[in-house]
């Protein structure tokens, strides 16, 4: 029996026109002096005029235009000759030069993570609020983390909340173990992006799963594990908040932090840490800790059985806690590269038991959602239970996002008549 997927006629579609302030570099320092020399041999009428015209053209597409030219001039002053006091027009026009605009969803937005919102209030009675995390990639193929927001109500319907056009970057402090990146309260959540910084993330961030995390006290948290890429390896990464305006971001350890595809449970199970990972690029595994960010086990829980996902397997975001079991989303990739999105059930009290799995594919693409930057593609990192439906978010073929529906008892059902 193939299950009813409704979905919604929702989209959120990538925006050329967001972007992000960068430095530009030359390729050399030789080149940097050249291109200094020649605007300090701009008279100071010659300099404020090119200044004006730059600043007419960009300033109202970005916060603080002034700061950032100012830094990339303080970046870049030890290539003036002598350290020659100028005027800050200057200083703006050289720090100008050493600047560029970088389309953040040029390339795709996709691969969307759904978690309710930690503030419920103003939302109409039996609605409740969603953030979404999206990947957004662009020029390079450099990968960020954006966020959305909306309100599903009771008619199923998805609202979702006008997206900023502008998009606006942390501050970043150096830890211990890590970073904090800090947005301000001013900047709302749509206009706030995680952009590569740290290291280990420097050609992308990539398919944040994220989970709100209750421990022992009942103190709630959110967290995201995701994928970092610096040009050569990736690097699984902890991701921790409780208002996303301030995020704590350090890696994860251990002999077998190895893989893409890590999604942590809501809470521990008999005391552990419980995350769901793929440490082969093809199977399912699951792995227990006494600590939060180091990881020395793990056993095989899952492969591939059906034709549809005989290529590889992987769970599409954290498992949801339902009276039947844990409900995990799951894709599968088979023939022609064709990503399909399944769901699996694992045992409450012994994750390790795998007591549910589907014999058909949830979801695919249809004729609609085929084409697009990578073709044949449905993805999610991640739904939420709504009443009595599974809802969840997913990308099409990496150029849009739409959202769909999946009556729960009708899933789990199915589910459970696996074997």
């Amino acid at each position: 029996m193939s299950i009813k997927v409704q979905r919604i006629n929702t989209y959120i579609k990538s925006d050329i026109k967001r972007v992000l302030l960068r430095p530009f570099n030359p390729t050399t320092k030789e080149r940097s002096a050249k291109i200094i020399k020649r605007i300090l041999a701009l008279s100071e009428k010659e300099a404020t005029e090119q200044l004006n015209s730059i600043i007419s053209q960009f300033k109202s597409r970005h916060r603080d235009i002034h700061s950032f030219y100012l830094r990339r001039y303080d970046e870049n002053r030890h290539h003036i000759p002598d350290q020659k006091r100028l005027t800050e027009n200057r200083k703006l026009l050289i720090g100008a030069y050493f600047s560029l605009e970088y389309s953040i969803e040029a390339a795709s937005l996709f691969n969307p993570s759904m978690i309710w919102h930690p503030d419920q209030t103003g939302i109409p009675k039996e609605s409740k609020r969603f953030i979404l995390s999206l990947r957004a990639t662009g020029e390079g193929h450099i990968s960020s983390m954006e966020f959305s927001c909306g309100v599903i109500n009771a008619k199923n319907q998805i609202i979702l909340d006008d997206q900023s056009r502008l998009a606006s970057l942390p501050n970043y402090q150096t830890t211990s173990d890590g970073y904090i990146a800090k947005f301000s309260p001013d900047y709302p959540l749509s206009e706030r992006v995680l952009f590569p910084f740290l290291p280990e993330e420097v050609n992308g961030i990539e398919d944040a799963r994220f989970v709100h995390f209750s421990d022992e006290m009942g103190n709630k948290t959110f967290y995201a594990t995701y994928t970092a890429y610096d040009g050569k390896k990736i690097y699984s990464m902890l991701l921790e908040t409780v208002d996303f305006l301030q995020f704590k971001i350090r890696k994860l350890t251990g002999p077998v932090i190895e893989n893409k595809g890590l999604a942590l449970f809501p809470g521990k199970i008999n005391g552990k840490y419980v995350m769901l990972s793929r440490q082969d690029n093809e199977n399912n595994f699951i792995m227990f800790s006494d600590q939060l960010d180091y990881w020395d086990n793990k056993t095989l829980i899952m492969e591939p059985e059906f034709p549809w996902e005989f290529f590889q397997i992987g769970n599409c975001g954290c498992p949801i806690e339902t009276e039947s079991g844990w409900l995990v989303l799951a894709h599968g990739v088979g023939a022609m590269r064709k990503y399909i999105i399944s769901a699996f059930l694992l045992d409450l009290n012994d994750p390790t038991k795998v007591i549910g799995r589907l014999k058909e594919p949830l979801m695919m693409a249809d004729e609609n959602e085929r084409e697009g930057y990578v073709p044949n593609v449905v993805y999610t990192c991640g739904g939420q239970i709504w009443g009595q439906s599974l809802v969840f978010p997913y990308a099409m073929s990496d150029f849009a996002v739409s959202f769909a529906l999946v009556n729960l008892k009708e899933l789990l059902h199915e589910l459970k008549a696996y074997r």
